[in-house]
């Protein structure tokens, strides 16, 4: 069954390079007070920003971008080495208010919206579950997008990314900024392994700091603090064999 899709085009587009087919999935909030001024701001040609689709609160979606083209959504970002992520992605902007506005829940309708062009989006594109992506995955030092109140967990049940369950908090050693040592360097060897953009140095910095929170935000919600405490960690782990499983 095929979606109903309003068609508002954005200026703000180019071709992909080298005709690059999409292989990344990345998922945004507007971080707006309303659908309206979002879409507005996504088709301003002053504004330079765009995505391939816009779904709002009552699970209109909206077309602004064709898929083979490079929507302007990702900004300056990192995944498994590849650094243009706007040229191999196709973006998704869901309409609510964020951090700045009062993280307020993503509605029934526009999850299952979400749901359904994610999945439409997919029977057209192979793109792994481990690249079904926040934008806070790509960009964790500038972005907290989609937030850590978006529902993963029910993508992944529907087929539309990769999710574990979280590891149970317990009492124990954690990581965190100041650290050094080869306990850190094997958590930035993992973030990495999975996809982040984290260099393996041993300390535990501001940018190490940033990628745990990124993780956090979308394996491990309940508790966002950019400590890698075991929960963390054990999730982790956990992730990266459940995608080494799926590969």
């Amino acid at each position: 069954m095929s979606l109903a899709i309003a068609e508002r085009l954005s200026p703000n587009f180019n071709e992909r390079p080298d005709g690059r087919r999409p292989d990344i999935l990345l998922l945004h909030y507007t971080g707006m007070e309303s659908a309206e001024a979002a879409a507005a701001r996504l088709c301003d040609p002053a504004a330079k920003v765009s995505a391939h689709y816009l779904v709002e609160e009552n699970g209109q979606i909206t077309r602004l971008v064709p898929e083979h083209l490079r929507a302007w959504h990702a900004g300056v970002g990192h995944w498994a080495g590849e650094s243009d992520i706007n040229g191999c992605s196709i973006g998704i902007e869901i309409v609510n208010g964020g951090h700045d506005f009062g993280c307020p829940p993503y509605p029934e309708a526009q999850m299952r919206a979400v749901e359904a062009l994610c999945r439409d989006i997919l029977s057209r594109h192979p793109i792994p579950p481990r690249r079904v992506l926040g934008h806070s995955d790509i960009a964790p030092a500038r972005k907290s997008d989609p937030g850590e109140w978006f529902d993963w967990a029910r993508l992944a049940r529907a087929g539309v990314g990769l999710w574990v369950q979280p590891e149970p908090f317990i009492e124990g050693h954690v990581l965190q900024h100041g650290d050094r040592g080869d306990m850190v360097a094997e958590l930035q060897f993992m973030l990495g392994d999975y996809g982040y953009g984290i260099e393996v140095l041993g300390r535990f910095d501001d940018a190490t700091r940033a990628v745990v929170t990124a993780f956090q935000r979308h394996f491990r919600p309940e508790r966002v603090d950019g400590v890698a405490d075991i929960s963390t960690v054990t999730t982790l782990r956990r992730l990266l064999d459940t995608a080494k499983a799926v590969a």
